[in-house]
């Protein structure tokens, strides 16, 4: 089931955000995410995030601002499931298109996206993470 966030979902998935970070980018020290874990949570209650919940359990959530993907998490141990696939395509149903970056080091979420139908649009450098980051984006047909 997806649904929206609700407050008492807030530690779970903050957790999860932070794990699932730690893991995708294992190039970035983990001082970095320790460093933006109480701004992300304090930001969490304002996004347009949508839980993947299963046995009454959050698996995973997406993060929207607007058309942009602030980010797909997903629990460790719930990984290449289908759960972020689930997940972004419930935000193409709401959105007539969306866009994201993701970190070029980070080729198993340029492949998922890529195998979504988003087109890489231009290459950056994340000034946070002095890391190269591709802007990526998908249309509906």
């Amino acid at each position: 089931m997806i649904r929206k966030l609700e407050t008492k979902d807030i530690d779970v998935v903050i957790q999860i955000w932070f794990e699932a970070n730690k893991k995708a980018h294992d190039f970035i020290p983990e001082s970095y995410w320790l460093k933006k874990f109480d701004e992300v949570k304090s930001i969490l209650p304002q996004a347009e995030v949508y839980v993947y919940e299963a046995d009454s359990e959050i698996k995973g959530f997406i993060g929207l601002m607007d058309n942009y993907i602030a980010g797909i998490f997903i629990s460790t141990e719930c990984q290449s499931k289908g759960m972020g696939k689930e997940l972004l395509c419930y935000a193409k149903e709401k959105k007539e298109n969306l866009s994201l970056s993701v970190y070029a080091k980070n080729s198993r979420a340029i492949n998922f996206y890529k195998r979504e139908d988003f087109k890489v649009i231009s290459e950056n450098l994340d000034e946070n993470t002095g890391e190269k980051e591709f802007f990526m984006r998908w249309e509906k047909k």
